[in-house]
């Protein structure tokens, strides 16, 4: 593969162009952890069990499988840097209709808002995941998409202390409670969730000129675009990007990642709801913080001291641990969290709670270790590779699913089990899958 544009660059524009590309993941991260403080709100808003307000999760992250391969096609068309450009336009477009779905509470208008900031979404992933592959050395790849994560996690911790900050001001928070909910009549419940749904009209107007803002930053950058050609032509067969084994295993292992990290990032206010935990529209919070820590490794420690494969094997092998703590430990318990108050004034919560934070931290090194391993000697079908792996983020649409499903039917602290055969999947990528060349 050569890569023109940014290989002729010097150091200083590649800097400017990574500045450039932090702040689109940062917006990502943003839009994307939002929707963890956005589940129990909408829970209390529509009036919804755990599956029903779950399919937040689904409208959101279906749209990365509905809309890949397209915006594959419009990035061939029009280029990575425009590319980048009208996924923030879509994005604005998806944010402007939370304004008609909190005026009417239809929990259709707002999944077919997120929707569409997820189309936008789509076309940004599907664009800035390869650039930043490509903009400098494969082996080295892992260690800048760590850096870019930094900023997305980042925005996971600020966004939901900044919906409860905006949306709950002024209101007591116990007063949104299961119990407290239930003991109040028909009118005062109604009136509540009108109040509480009229909350998001100005965040979501605030949030769109914002993306338009950025749109046109991104527009007259001097952000160089990317020219990916393929090094071995002869390689190319009609079976185009399905012939690279360790392609499609990675879009299975992105798959079983997203799966787990949406699960952990937007359930774990559900399941505070659940135990009664305050300030449970922030918990996102603490799983966003834990993947920081972890992506803080990789920037670190990738590839000096710890190479892609082996940041995937103990990625996979703390997720394992961490869902065993979550799903065997006591819901009463506090002693990991109150460990942690003394110097860094974290909330006390219960261990599971905690567990399921931690996750964060398994998670994090996933995403930039895959990427690289699943691109490697793909050539002119980078873009079509890149549209495939992110096919894989429907686990983020199916697999909470699964998980309403087992909370609402046998408790939410037990359907956590669902995410072990994930990271026995990610586990058996880093250990083999990666280095399947052939089918035969």
């Amino acid at each position: 593969m050569t890569n023109n544009a940014p290989a002729s660059q010097s150091k200083k524009q590649v800097v400017v162009a990574m500045f450039f590309i932090a702040l689109l993941f940062f917006i990502l991260g943003f839009v994307t952890w939002l929707n963890g403080s956005l589940i129990p709100f909408l829970k209390i808003v529509c009036n919804l069990n755990d599956f029903q307000a779950l399919w937040v999760t689904f409208a959101f992250y279906i749209a990365y499988t509905v809309m890949a391969l397209p915006s594959a096609a419009v990035l061939s068309r029009i280029g990575y840097k425009n590319g980048m450009t009208a996924s923030l336009g879509v994005m604005a477009v998806g944010a402007l209709m939370f304004i008609p779905a909190a005026k009417t509470s239809y929990y259709g208008l707002f999944l077919l808002a997120l929707f569409t900031l997820a189309t936008g979404m789509t076309l940004m992933q599907t664009a800035i995941n390869p650039y930043i592959v490509c903009i400098g050395s494969r082996e080295s790849a892992a260690m800048r998409i760590s850096i870019m994560g930094l900023f997305n996690k980042g925005a996971g911790i600020v966004v939901p202390m900044v919906f409860t900050a905006l949306i709950l001001s002024g209101i007591d928070q116990s007063s949104t409670s299961t119990a407290a909910l239930a003991a109040m009549d028909q009118i005062a419940r109604d009136a509540l969730r009108a109040d509480l749904a009229s909350r998001l009209v100005t965040p979501y107007i605030v949030m769109a000129i914002g993306l338009v803002i950025f749109m046109a930053i991104i527009h007259f950058s001097s952000l160089p675009d990317l020219d990916l050609q393929d090094e071995d032509q002869s390689s190319t067969t009609r079976f185009g990007v399905l012939q690279f084994p360790q392609l499609v295993l990675g879009a299975l292992t992105l798959f079983a990642y997203v799966g787990v990290e949406v699960i952990a990032g937007d359930t774990i206010g559900l399941y505070g709801q659940h135990l009664g935990v305050q300030h449970f529209l922030k918990l996102t919070s603490y799983t966003m913080g834990f993947m920081v820590l972890g992506y803080l490794l990789g920037a670190v420690a990738i590839p000096k001291f710890l190479s892609q494969k082996n940041a995937l094997i103990l990625s996979a092998v703390c997720g394992l641990i961490f869902v065993l703590g979550v799903i065997n430990s006591s819901s009463a318990d506090s002693g990991i969290a109150q460990a942690l108050v003394g110097w860094t004034g974290v909330p006390v919560v219960p261990n599971s709670v905690m567990f399921l934070a931690m996750l964060g931290f398994a998670n994090a090194l996933v995403w930039p270790a895959v990427w690289p391993l699943a691109l490697e000697g793909l050539g002119k079908y980078t873009a079509a590779g890149s549209a495939l792996l992110i096919m894989g983020i429907a686990g983020g649409a199916i697999l909470p699913m699964a998980y309403g499903h087992f909370s609402d039917s046998s408790g939410a602290q037990n359907a956590y089990w669902v995410m072990l055969p994930c990271y026995a999947m990610i586990l058996f990528y880093a250990l083999k899958g990666h280095k399947i060349s052939s089918w035969k």
